[in-house]
């Protein structure tokens, strides 16, 4: 799969950039440079600069897709064509995904309302897991 995508962008083939879409792709979710490198490591040497660089031509070429989270991290993904939505949690980092967008009818409105051609958005609510909320509420440890 990666092979082919890299080839229909116009992307050399490369066994690190090769490495590096695999490991997002097993992820399945929003991962940043330094989750992806630490995974690649694993199955192939290369420097974090070189994740850097690699992540910066494949998001260029959009066979990734590149978001600001409000941990103030970068995350990638695959580019499925599809917008996705997720939970996470500020505790731990877990990431849910949401498997409806509860955004079309409001896109729809504001669209009417403003004039607006609305070609996308992106959403992140954050808060806590169960887990996580479960430790808040627990009594100290004496």
């Amino acid at each position: 799969m990666a092979n082919l995508t890299l080839k229909e962008k116009d992307l050399k083939t490369t066994a690190r950039r090769e490495a590096i879409l695999a490991v997002i792709v097993e992820f399945d979710r929003p991962v940043t440079a330094e989750d992806i490198f630490m995974a690649v490591l694993q199955r192939e040497h290369m420097s974090l600069s070189t994740i850097y660089r690699a992540l910066g031509a494949l998001t260029e070429k959009e066979i990734l897709l590149k978001n600001a989270g409000q941990d103030g991290k970068t995350y990638y993904q695959m580019n499925t064509r599809r917008h996705k939505h997720y939970l996470r949690c500020t505790g731990c980092n877990e990431i849910v995904p949401l498997n409806d967008c509860p955004l079309h009818a409001l896109e729809k409105e504001l669209s009417e309302k403003t004039g607006y051609l609305i070609t996308g958005h992106s959403l992140e609510l954050t808060g806590l897991c169960p887990k996580c909320a479960g430790k808040k509420n627990s009594p100290p440890n004496l």
